[in-house]
Order: structure tokens, then C-alpha cells, then sequence
């Protein structure tokens, strides 16, 4: 037996969500004490690669067991997220939960936090203060950032994050419910843990990767045009040149998604991302996104969470404007 429906359209329950979260943000009091969902799964995950993942086993075998390993997690994920929905779904004000369950598993809030970080890191810290915060939210090496790197990898940070932790969840959630939010946030933690190109994961986490670019291959291009309603009310920021930067030069991304959020903030906010970064040390040469400025400053990490904020709201108003639509039909 399915869950029963909802007293109104599942997109209102996600518009409420997003708002929530916009509020209350991850919730460190209670996560801080019993860990956040994602913890959990993560700690799931690094069980099973510890037991798959051995080094004398063959590249075919770490391929199959790497699928295994995301087909466990995932429709563990998604089992959980059917089970909550029918529970939720039983009782008349449920919907009450499914606003929090939605809300922990966006982050749109924790990403705005933590980007704000590097910029007030940078005003009140100067470079210290903004190395010492990127190294937080990327991986790349922060002793060879300038205060222009610093601000960059912020900026580059918001834009590619506000398709994977705020779009896609929204959009997997609009599609299959519980069980898709459940399912795709699965696949991008894996995708996160063990989908990396080292030895050690690049034949266990080759299906992880292959099916997390999938699941974000529409919500990476429709960030892009949501980006780009955005900047027609976000300060200073150009909506045509979003649009235009993202097609030009998103293919330029060596991922095939990332390149389209982070080309629309490029071209929204006349600069360059990307480019040539350190890893270690390994030296990336990518080419640049954007025809803008590569110096970004602190004050164009500003105007990049203005235009994030901006963002957020018109992707809340989409899924609630849809919402009433099939409501009012």
C-alpha cells in the first residue's frame, strides 16, 4: 500500500522547508549531540569501503563491489524514506515532520554560513583569517591563496554547492518524495567519500561518480537559469551575462555539470573562476570560467551570497508557484 497523499501539494510542504531551513539552518544543537543523517550514512559507507575496497583485489572486482556498495546505500536510503513517508503520511498533521525531514537535507543555510565565514574571516582576519576558513569548505591547498584565491574558491564553493546541496535535493524531492531526496542525498555522499581519482577509489567509486553526474545532470542546468532570474534583483549582478557565460563556457568544467552553476555566478558577476588552482602538490591547470575579473575581492564574495540569497528565494517561489498551480487545476 502507498502513502496516502498529502492534504496539499508536496511542493508547498517543500517551499516550507526551504524556509525553515533558511531560518534554523542545520540545527548544530541537536545534530552536535546525536550527528547529523549524513553522518550516519557516511559512517555506513566508510564500514562498507573498508570491507569492499581492498587493494589486492582486482579493477573489475573494486568496480563491482563499488556498485554494490552505492546499490546497498541507496536503497537503504530510499527504504527509509518510504518507511517515514507512510509513518508521516498516517497521521493528519505528519506533514509537520516531512517540513523538518526536507529541512535537515537541504543546505542551503549551512553553505550560506560557511561561505560568509571565509568572507568575514577575510574582513576581520585579513589572509589568516580567509585561508583559515577556505579550508573548511575546499580542497585545494590554502598557504597558495592570495586574498584574490581566497575569495575565488568562496565564490567558486557557493556557486557549484547551490545546484548539488540546494537544487538537485529539491528537485529529486519534487519528483519522487522522501524516498528521492533519501536517495539522491545518499549518492552524493558517496560520490564525496569515495568517488575520488586516487588509487585507492578510482575503480571502487566509478559508478558512484557516473550515476551522482547523472542524478545532477537537469538540477546543474536549471541552477543556471535560476541564477539568472536572480541577478535581475540581486545587486549589481547581469542575468544575460549568466546565461551567456554558462553556455559558453561550462564545457570548459572538467566536471560536465559544475561548470554551469559556476558559469552563471561568473558571468552574473563579471569575474573569472576557476583556472589554474594547487592541490598538495599538484598544480591543476583548468582553464578559466567566465571573462571577468580573476581577482576577486571580499567585496564580490559579498555580492555573490546576495545573489545566492537571491537564488534561494527564487528557487523556493518556483516549487511553490508550481505547487499552487496543481492545487489550482
Amino acid at each position: 500500500m502507498f502513502p496516502q497523499a498529502a492534504p496539499f501539494d508536496p511542493l508547498l510542504i517543500l517551499a516550507a522547508a526551504l524556509a525553515l531551513d533558511a531560518v534554523v539552518g542545520d540545527m548544530r544543537p541537536v545534530f552536535g549531540v546525536i550527528g547529523h543523517p549524513v553522518q550516519w550514512l557516511g559512517k555506513l559507507i566508510a564500514f562498507l569501503e573498508t570491507k569492499l575496497n581492498r587493494p589486492q583485489r582486482s579493477a573489475a572486482e573494486r568496480r563491482a563491489r563499488g556498485a554494490l556498495t552505492v546499490l546497498l546505500v541507496g536503497t537503504l536510503a530510499a527504504g527509509i524514506g518510504f518507511a517515514l513517508l507512510y509513518a508521516l503520511r498516517a497521521r493528519g498533521w505528519g506533514w509537520v515532520g516531512e517540513i523538518v525531514l526536507v529541512a535537515i537535507l537541504v543546505a542551503q543555510r549551512s553553505l550560506y554560513d560557511h561561505v560568509r565565514a571565509v568572507a568575514d574571516g577575510l574582513d576581520k582576519g585579513g589572509l589568516a583569517g580567509g585561508r583559515e576558513a577556505v579550508a573548511h569548505i575546499v580542497g585545494r591547498d590554502p598557504e597558495s591563496l592570495d586574498a584574490h584565491g581566497v575569495a575565488r574558491a568562496g565564490i567558486e564553493s557557493l556557486a557549484e554547492n547551490f545546484s548539488d546541496a540546494v537544487v538537485a535535493p529539491c528537485f529529486w524531492y519534487a519528483v519522487f518524495g522522501l524516498p528521492g531526496l533519501f536517495f539522491y542525498k545518499a549518492v552524493n555522499t558517496l560520490d564525496s567519500m569515495i568517488a575520488h581519482r586516487s588509487e585507492r577509489y578510482l575503480d571502487f567509486g566509478r559508478f558512484a561518480a557516473r550515476l551522482d553526474t547523472a542524478m545532477n545532470f537537469i538540477p546543474a542546468r536549471l541552477s543556471t537559469v535560476i541564477v539568472a532570474v536572480a541577478a535581475l534583483v540581486a545587486p549589481g549582478a547581469k542575468p544575460f551575462a549568466a546565461v551567456k557565460t554558462a553556455i559558453a563556457d561550462a564545457r570548459k568544467h572538467k566536471s560536465v555539470n559544475a561548470g554551469w552553476p559556476e558559469g552563471a555566478f561568473a558571468g552574473a558577476l563579471n569575474l573569472a573562476l576557476a583556472g589554474p588552482r594547487r592541490y598538495g602538490s599538484e598544480l591543476v591547470n583548468d582553464p578559466w570560467i567566465g571573462s571577468g575579473r580573476a581577482r576577486a575581492t571580499l567585496e564580490d564574495m559579498r555580492r555573490a551570497l546576495w545573489l545566492f540569497v537571491a537564488a534561494c528565494l527564487v528557487n523556493a517561489l518556483l516549487f511553490a508557484a508550481i505547487g499552487l498551480g496543481r492545487m489550482a487545476i
